[in-house]
């Protein structure tokens, strides 16, 4: 092989890698609705959003890929932490990116947390969490 074809290939390389690291750097999850600070009724119907990766099962092992999944009056998990699944930490490991759940009169904070196939957290800088009110 040539040192030119070589030398441009490398450089190829380099600059897909560059550009894939700012794309995954530039990945948010964010909630459609509720909006931040507002005033529900239960059940509370969620819309979820991602960018920069895409919505797979869980079990997919893919780069790039994950699932929502939502804590009910909870924090950000740390990067590989497993997600917990119990009653106030929802898993949608089928792919879903809306749901409807129930929660009580009172104050809350929705926190979706994006985790891979096998349910570890992307991190705080993979998740979002908002205020809500939920109306008797």
């Amino acid at each position: 092989m040539n040192k030119k074809l070589l030398g441009a290939m490398l450089t190829s390389a380099v600059l897909l890698a560059q550009y894939a690291g700012a794309a995954h750097a530039q990945a948010r999850v964010y909630f459609v609705e509720p909006k931040d600070g507002a005033t529900v009724t239960s059940p509370v119907h969620v819309k979820f959003g991602v960018d920069g990766m895409s919505i797979a099962p869980a079990g997919t092992m893919t780069d790039g890929t994950g699932h929502h999944h939502l804590l009910i009056d909870g924090k950000p998990l740390p990067k590989d932490t497993v997600i917990p699944a119990n009653g106030t930490s929802l898993h949608f490991g089928k792919g879903q990116t809306e749901a409807d759940v129930k929660l009580p009169p009172g104050d809350h904070t929705l926190t979706m947390q994006f985790g891979d196939g096998a349910h570890r957290s992307y991190g705080p800088e993979m998740s979002q969490t908002i205020k809500v009110h939920v109306k008797q």
